[in-house]
């Protein structure tokens, strides 16, 4: 009797599955209770995303996982890799050259990034004023940014010639004495940092998308309160971009990372002088191509990668404390 009343008032509890396990068990017999419909819609957007999907795979995916690999190797590309462990790592941080090449790309990222986007946010201020001509201005501040690299750099080079470049015969007019920028290891960084804000205009796009989207009854309202032109800019445009400013702040710092055109065409690729312009990718660069190490330069490769996800990473965690996404809030 016991028993069989003890399995009568047990059973449906023991039996019954926990809470935790009930929930993937419908969400499977809802995948599995998808109607036709359903089914090909979904055949129909993994078609429509396949060629993404192989892209992925196989030009991100599959060399990221073989550099790591590499990474661990001794290769020069000729012959087969030998595994040496960690070794290419506890040589990158003793190498002098990694140390110099890191702290040259982190002087340039200080600099070029904050005053591309002070650059970028003035030239989206200026196409966004109300004129007659605003579509002129505006490809004639984007211009500059369809320049290449590497014709912009051939420009400076001439621009800053110690001879007879125009830089140093308006000097001359005004009694300063010839400066060959060029040639001086702070000089270079300062002249490609320089260089780098002409290709401001793509992030001054996406400063003036940010900038039309702004609701216009925002700036009445603040108008009838008596509100200037700079309180409006403090307290309504600048709140609103600064999701604009994250994105732009999250691509800058990467385009900062990877600098290498410039300096290698305007230091005819050796970073001199004094390895003033030496950056991290043209270091690893030389490792790879010039000195046959493909493993330790797949070592350099991680190491910037990592680097750049810790970055992205702090970015985004400070972003909580300047990033605005409500606009009521404004």
């Amino acid at each position: 009797m016991s028993a069989t009343g003890l399995s009568s008032t047990s059973a449906p509890s023991i039996a019954e599955p926990p809470s935790t396990a009930t929930e993937p068990a419908s969400g499977r017999r809802r995948r599995r209770g998808m109607t036709a419909t359903n089914k090909r819609n979904l055949r129909t957007g993994l078609l429509f995303i396949s060629p993404w999907i192989v892209g992925v795979l196989v030009f991100i995916l599959y060399p990221v996982t073989y550099s790591i690999v590499l990474s661990f190797t001794r290769y020069s590309g000729m012959d087969a890799p030998t595994w040496v462990g960690v070794q290419n790592y506890i040589t990158a941080f003793t190498d002098p050259l990694v140390a110099k090449a890191t702290s040259n790309t982190i002087f340039f990222a200080l600099i070029a990034v904050p005053l591309g986007l002070l650059v970028a946010l003035t030239l989206a201020i200026a196409m966004n004023q109300n004129v007659r001509e605003v579509a002129l201005y505006r490809t004639i501040f984007y211009a500059p940014s369809l320049i290449p690299a590497f014709a912009m750099s051939f420009i400076f080079i001439v621009f800053l010639n110690p001879q007879f470049g125009l830089f140093n015969q308006v000097l001359n007019l005004f009694g300063g004495p010839n400066i060959n920028l060029l040639g001086d290891p702070t000089g270079v960084k300062i002249a490609i940092i320089l260089m780098a804000q002409f290709g401001a205009g793509n992030a001054a796009l996406i400063f003036l998308a940010g900038l039309r989207n702004i609701p216009k009854t925002i700036y009445e309202a603040a108008r009838v309160d008596g509100a200037g032109p700079g309180r409006q800019f403090v307290a309504i445009t600048f709140p609103l971009l600064t999701p604009v400013l994250l994105f732009n702040l999250i691509t800058g710092v990467s385009g900062a990372l990877q600098v290498f055109t410039e300096a290698y065409i305007v230091t005819n690729g050796t970073g001199d002088p004094d390895a003033g312009a030496l950056f991290y990718m043209m270091y690893l660069y030389k490792t790879a191509f010039g000195f046959a190490e493909l493993g330790y330069a797949s070592a350099l490769a991680v190491l910037l990668f990592l680097a750049g996800l810790a970055l992205a990473l702090m970015i985004f965690w400070l972003s909580r404390r300047f990033v605005n996404y409500d606009v009521e809030a404004a």
